[in-house]
């Protein structure tokens, strides 16, 4: 007998570290050194946590030996709770907030309370893939709604509304956006929370990146425009404290929490039955929270980030036959491919055949669930230098492919 894996399994897709980075694993244990542009991982292009965060986990160590509330240690539920109050989000309480081992496990665990077997999630495309992932796990159906790459990306409110059908359940909007840079308008987000209030969905708003925008742009929190339904927010320190290894996030419940009761005891009830997340790094999130806020000055003209992500954007769209929408947060740009003007099939083939000639690792659109079969994601995370050879490469292979 063979022993199948689940059937939920078979469709589920995560590019950023599927059969490509497998591949990529493959050539390395053969010597070759791959560029890897794949996953936003501050940590080994050299962007520490800050040492409060790290001295905070070494001072409180002996604390964390046992396990903690199911939510979270008080004081940490508490930061994030002045942290809302400070946003502008109304009436969060202090058991509205429930702390994760990141914002991965909180995605899958707010699905798999909510979703019976055929339900139906609205998820952006392109998209975080582990939210589509979540959905179909968890015994949901993903339905995609387009962001428009011409509006820079913002959700198209029209597309989203006409795909609301009976069985819909809830609309998840990531933003800043991964892996497009985009950072919506204050008139879309209206649009959505609107739309979400008069067909009663939940909106879920993955915004672990609302702290790293570029040349002024402006992040305005979903909660701050949902009244009259469930909005459940979610940040952490893997990005903002470049900390992704403590593996450390929150969720906040805003907005109509009365008609979600039943909700939220479910939620609950998967938050007790993993015991607790990791309690180290709970001591942190208060020192994170309420201390310097050193990634204001990454995202500087004269910051690391900033020079990084402006680099990578005019480095690609003086290429022939690449464009790209000008991120304005998050780690990544997101360039579409004029497939006319090369011998390339797809965004596949295209970072294939670019891993296994050029040794440098991107993602394909696709694999963000984006409908289109003709962009890229790329990580601005390394050093300039490091940037610079890698778009060397990249450039390379595409004029080894031009018409």
């Amino acid at each position: 007998m063979n022993f199948l894996k689940s059937y939920r399994l078979n469709d589920l897709r995560y590019e950023i570290r599927g059969p490509v980075y497998e591949k990529a694993l493959d050539l390395e244990s053969q010597g070759y050194t791959i560029i890897k542009l794949n996953i936003g991982n501050p940590a080994p292009f050299g962007f520490d946590a800050p040492d409060e965060i790290v001295h905070d986990i070494i001072l409180n160590i002996r604390n964390a030996q046992g396990y903690s509330d199911s939510r979270g240690l008080f004081a940490a539920r508490k930061a994030v709770m002045h942290y809302t109050q400070n946003l502008g989000i109304k009436e969060v309480a202090i058991n509205d907030v429930f702390i994760g081992n990141g914002v991965s496990e909180l995605i899958l665990l707010t699905m798999q309370a909510l979703l019976n077997e055929g339900d139906e999630v609205l998820v952006p495309s392109p998209d975080y893939p582990l939210w589509t992932a979540s959905v179909a796990l968890s015994g949901g159906k993903p339905v995609h709604y387009l962001c428009d790459e011409q509006a820079d990306w913002n959700p198209n409110l029209a597309d989203l509304e006409r795909k609301i059908t009976s069985r819909t359940r809830a609309i998840v909007v990531i933003n800043p956006n991964n892996p497009t840079g985009a950072v919506y308008d204050k008139d879309i987000l209206k649009g959505i929370a609107r739309i979400a209030e008069q067909h009663q969905l939940i909106v879920f708003a993955d915004e672990i990146y609302d702290k790293i925008l570029y040349d002024g742009s402006v992040h305005h929190p979903m909660a701050t425009m949902v009244e009259d339904t469930l909005c459940v927010s979610m940040g952490g320190l893997s990005k903002n404290y470049r900390a992704a290894g403590f593996r450390g996030g929150w969720l906040i419940l805003s907005g109509a929490k009365h008609r979600a009761k039943s909700y939220i005891e479910g939620l609950t009830l998967l938050a007790s039955m993993r015991l607790c997340a990791n309690v180290p790094t709970q001591y942190a999130i208060q020192t994170a929270l309420g201390g310097y806020q050193s990634i204001n000055d990454l995202i500087l003209p004269t910051g690391r980030l900033y020079r990084q992500i402006q680099y990578a954007y005019n480095r690609i769209t003086a290429i022939p036959g690449l464009t790209c929408v000008k991120p304005k947060g998050s780690l990544y740009i997101f360039p579409k491919i004029d497939l006319s003007q090369f011998h390339i099939a797809s965004d596949d083939d295209f970072v294939y055949d670019l891993l296994d000639e050029q040794k440098v690792l991107v993602v394909a659109g696709t694999g963000f669930n984006y409908v289109n079969n003709d962009h890229f994601r790329i990580v601005c995370l390394p050093s300039i230098d490091d940037l610079t050879l890698a778009l060397d490469r990249i450039e390379t292979f595409l004029e080894s492919r031009r018409k």
